[in-house]
């Protein structure tokens, strides 16, 4: 057997640990989890608690062990990240989101390594140029997030769009515009956990939910449109580029169809076999003026690349879900 190390920076968090849980059935795989797993009572290390994983690093020591240890790595998937879209520090988004990526793409340029990291939809701002996933350095620098995450992640696609352009690229290197995605371990991410996280104690208590109404009069309250794409399907697509190193780019990672957030909250209460119970609050002032109504992933450039599988609906999604996970006395992957 011929065994192949991937490193996995972020690997303990949400998108991070499905992404070790895909890898890790392989046994010709050995994966290296770089994260910070913070308190014990927090449960990010339940997370990868199912994993078998190969070494794990602290952040701050990642490129010494990159020294001594480099030489085993085929391939890292960057997944760490300051992944909170309303973290005031921008200076500690820059150097999360920017300064780490470009080090550990100059690593992987040099080292004839492989790269495949986060980007995000937030790249795309109010949405009014389009979700179509184009690439070029034109379409990327046309793009106005709405915050400083969508910022530095833009920031980072053009980034490497350029140096690859000039050369300087990883021998492999995707970058992956994440849309709204959903699934068991997210549980850590507090206010930033899916809207199928943040509601289901309350459906699974037998009680209703809120969701914000719509301040815009496009759209009816709970009207509001995402592009949900159910982690798992995430995480096979990670392992799919990884078996397939001639795909270089930036793509969009969604499910490639809209649906509104009644629809979410509505397929978690029938995932139990309860009638929805919503009502509707006033948004936040502080995010009205920075809140896309509409997104939508253009999942064509993916597809043209080679990858076939279908990607999971919205109902099926919640009901692995809620029925494999929430619903359990262990909801971890």
């Amino acid at each position: 057997m011929t065994r192949r190390t991937v490193l996995v920076t972020g690997g303990a968090g949400f998108i991070g640990s499905n992404i070790v849980a895909r890898l890790a059935e392989d046994p010709a795989i050995d994966v290296v989890v770089c994260d910070r797993l913070r308190g014990a009572a927090s449960g990010k290390w339940r997370n990868i608690a199912k994993s078998p994983i190969a070494d794990f690093v602290a952040p701050e020591d990642l490129f010494d062990w990159l020294a001594k240890r480099g030489g085993d790595v085929e391939l890292v998937i960057h997944m760490g990240a300051v992944s909170s879209t309303t973290e005031p520090d921008a200076d500690k988004i820059v150097q999360s989101n920017f300064v780490l990526s470009r080090d550990l793409w100059t690593w992987c340029a040099e080292h004839g390594r492989r790269l495949i990291y986060a980007s995000s939809a937030a790249t795309y701002g109010d949405g009014d140029l389009g979700f179509d996933g184009k690439d070029d350095i034109g379409s990327l620098k046309a793009l106005r997030p709405l915050n400083a995450y969508g910022w530095s992640k833009a920031l980072f696609d053009i980034y490497a769009v350029r140096e690859a352009a000039r050369g300087r690229a990883p021998l492999q290197w995707v970058g992956l515009k994440f849309f709204n995605v959903y699934g068991p371990n997210e549980d850590h991410k507090d206010g930033m956990k899916s809207v199928v996280a943040q509601i289901w104690p309350k459906v699974a208590a037998g009680e209703g939910v809120k969701l914000f109404k719509s301040h815009h009069p496009d759209y009816e309250d709970g009207g509001q449109l995402r592009d949900f794409v159910y982690v798992r399907d995430v995480a096979d697509i990670a392992g799919w580029l990884a078996d397939n190193p001639q795909v270089n780019g930036v793509f969009n990672l969604g499910s490639g169809q809209a649906r509104t957030f009644k629809d979410l909250a509505e397929a978690t209460f029938r995932a139990i076999g309860r009638e929805p119970d919503i009502a509707y609050v006033d948004m936040p002032e502080v995010l009205r003026g920075k809140y896309q109504y509409f997104t939508e992933a253009d999942m064509s450039r993916l597809r043209a690349a080679g990858y076939t599988a279908p990607m999971t609906s919205l109902e099926d999604g919640v009901d692995d879900y809620v029925a494999g996970f929430l619903n359990t006395d262990d909801p971890y992957r």
